[in-house]
């Protein structure tokens, strides 16, 4: 088993100093705080994001969760506590498995803001039939804290399954950041900042390491600051990102740019899976990124699906194809 250990380091240490400077030293003033609700945004859901598919794509359907009878499912698991706010995740594993497996920390989408890990059960089921252990893990959203706690979450995730990688029959040098939309920027950041300690955030699990070993990006953006990209209009209202970050892309473009995945791939930077819809602006970036694994010898496959809605992960006919496409990627990458 070809056993694949990365050690993140920015590229441009400009960046990690500009949003230091950004998120401690600018005038507080200037922030944008009225997203900072504490209320749960539920505006995105895979009903919701279904009929406005719907209209467009009328032989769609929803994914449901299938059971398998051999694959155990736990629930709200603990995985790091910030005073009483307890962070949780859910398991899926193939109860009467016998070798180490590969595990895939699936990140939902919803705009930073909204959306939730109970959306990628149907993903989360189907993969754990197929023989990964799989954890959706919940992380603070634009209405509870601003970036980079989000990140910070995951991160403190990845360790935590990293740390029970033996409990759960796990190879811990065969963990994979899988997310969709929001989720898939934040799975290409994991692979390109892990072990970076700006973004680690108060350290649980610290005998662990929030490296990934392989990406899986599902119409994430790769920039917030790339000129094929959308976010950042606040024209007509506030956009995803500007509730995320606090600052417009106006205001503050240096910490956009700085949360940005390509501003820091590189030669640690580990494989990657883009699977993505025919939005061409939900996957910003993906080219520039490319070119940098393709410098480095890195490993990447695209697979795109022709005339498709940006949540196509969640909707028939792409659902099946999509965890396909996984499937084989991780089978490649970490084949004997």
């Amino acid at each position: 088993m070809r056993k694949v250990k990365f050690h993140c380091k920015s590229k441009s240490l400009n960046l990690v100093l500009i949003l230091v400077c950004m998120i401690f030293y600018q005038n507080l003033n200037a922030q944008y705080l009225k997203g900072l609700t504490s209320v749960r945004d539920t505006s995105y859901t895979t009903y919701s994001a279904f009929k406005k598919t719907l209209k467009d794509y009328p032989d769609c359907t929803i994914a449901t969760v299938k059971h398998f009878d051999f694959v155990k499912q736990k629930n709200n698991i603990v995985y790091c506590n910030y005073g009483k706010r307890k962070m949780k995740l859910d398991v899926f594993y193939d109860k009467k498995a016998t070798k180490k497996q590969t595990a895939i920390i699936i990140i939902h989408g919803g705009g930073w803001r909204s959306g939730s890990r109970e959306q990628h059960y149907p993903m989360a089921q189907k993969l754990a039939s197929l023989g990964y252990v799989c954890f959706t893990p919940e992380y603070r959203l634009s209405t509870e804290a601003l970036f980079p706690a989000a990140i910070y979450d995951i991160k403190a995730a990845i360790r935590w399954v990293r740390k029970n990688a033996a409990k759960y029959n796990i190879d811990p040098n065969q963990i994979v950041s899988l997310g969709f939309s929001a989720g898939g920027e934040m799975a290409a950041f994991m692979g390109t900042t892990g072990n970076m300690p700006l973004f680690e955030g108060v350290v649980t699990n610290s005998n662990s390491q929030s490296q990934v070993n392989a990406v899986v990006d599902i119409d994430g953006t790769l920039s917030f600051v790339h000129p094929e990209g959308g976010e950042g209009d606040d024209s007509k209202n506030i956009s995803a990102g500007t509730y995320w970050f606090g600052y417009s892309k106006k205001d503050n473009p240096k910490l956009w740019e700085a949360a940005s995945p390509l501003s820091y791939v590189s030669a640690q930077t580990p494989p990657t899976l883009f699977v993505n819809s025919s939005v061409a602006r939900m996957h910003a970036g993906r080219e520039d990124y490319i070119k940098v694994l393709n410098e480095n010898g890195i490993y990447s496959e695209v697979h795109e699906f022709d005339n498709s809605p940006h949540s196509f992960c969640l909707f028939n006919p792409w659902f099946e194809p999509t965890i396909q496409y996984i499937d084989s990627f991780l089978t490649k990458v970490f084949e004997n």
